[in-house]
């Protein structure tokens, strides 16, 4: 008797188990019930649709085309290059500037099959169905960043130049030396510690840990305070006014927008980006990572080891600015500057 109602219990806590850790289904736009469609979108290859938004000058009369990669947590409303550049400089330079919701959020499909290079292959298609021509630029903020490490990877053929502000780093990449990763990691809030284990190890268990109750969740996700520093701070009201539309970010459901992030983000690379070459060999093109030496949730010590084993790499460190930095007076249009024309940064 004592063992027929031991495996009756043991049954009944897989069952309970297995339905705890499965995220819900996607609540995807346009589907019965679903989040309306306003965004224009593409068509991709396997039949998904990714959203986006054009800034700037039109792509027929453009010179510069840039395509913006949001980070974590955001949309294709959250281009701090395009909501930063003054009219002025945007209709001097002629630029134009398309951000998109990568998939699962905002108004992308979600795509339960994300990799690193799928993500790098959605903005190749976005771009020819765009028409941006053979070549573009390419920025990633935060998350974004990493997508940039992808397009490098992956599609480097197709680049004029990239810039990665403030990207962020996978502690697991090979070429981290153990003692730098280690104290880089614990620079991190213990919660945070534990949510990108959990990402990385136990990916199956990123839906059921970052929203159950028995153990603090990741702290960014949460956008707890303690994760900004003060510049963070003061610039919060400008993210605020572009972040009007957050409640759409992930209104596809969590686990294919935050979680699928994490596990994508901070999971088992196929490649370490410091193992890349220099895609312009013959200075036809740059590559420029931007970063603030007071950023809380990407460690400056790990960016500082990535400009050294990458030398090709035009490695900006901003004195005093946190994660936010695209959104210091000046940054963006020094960023932009930078990339585009090559012109020479005085940090202060």
């Amino acid at each position: 008797m004592i063992r027929e109602i031991t495996v009756i219990l043991l049954i009944g806590f897989v069952a309970w188990a297995y339905q705890a850790t499965r995220p819900p289904p996607p609540n995807v736009c346009g589907s019965p019930g679903g989040p309306a469609i306003t965004a224009p979108r593409i068509k991709l290859r396997d039949g998904r649709h990714l959203a986006y938004k054009e800034h700037g000058v039109s792509k027929e009369l453009a010179k510069y085309k840039i395509i913006f990669v949001h980070g974590f947590g955001s949309s294709r409303h959250d281009a701090a290059i395009a909501a930063n550049l003054s009219p002025e400089v945007v209709d001097e330079l002629g630029i134009y500037i398309v951000s998109f919701d990568r998939p699962g959020y905002g108004e992308s499909d979600p795509d339960p099959k994300r990799t690193r290079k799928s993500l790098a292959l959605d903005i190749e298609e976005l771009a020819d169905e765009l028409g941006l021509g053979s070549k573009f630029y390419v920025v990633g903020f935060s998350m974004g960043g990493q997508v940039v490490w992808s397009c490098l990877k992956y599609i480097p053929h197709r680049l004029t130049g990239a810039a990665l502000i403030a990207p962020v780093i996978n502690y697991w990449w090979p070429g981290f030396p153990a003692n730098l990763t280690k104290e880089a990691y614990y620079l991190q809030l213990p919660q945070d510690q534990w949510a990108l284990r959990v990402a990385h190890y136990a990916p199956w268990l990123a839906y059921w840990w970052n929203t159950q109750k028995l153990f603090p969740p990741s702290a960014v996700v949460a956008r707890r305070p303690e994760i900004f520093s003060a510049q963070d701070v003061q610039l919060m009201p400008k993210l605020a006014v572009r972040q009007i539309n957050r409640a759409q970010v992930i209104q596809q459901g969590v686990h294919e927008s935050l979680f699928r992030d994490m596990m994508i983000g901070f999971g088992t690379w196929e490649f370490d980006p410091m193992d890349l070459e220099n895609p312009f060999p013959n200075s036809e093109g740059s590559v420029h990572l931007w970063q603030g030496d007071e950023d809380r949730l990407v460690p400056v010590i790990l960016q500082r080891y990535i400009s050294k084993k990458l030398p090709w790499i035009r490695y900006h460190e901003i004195p005093g600015s946190g994660h936010l930095i695209a959104d210091a007076d000046g940054m963006t249009e020094a960023i932009i500057k930078a990339l585009l024309l090559g012109e020479k940064v005085t940090l202060s």
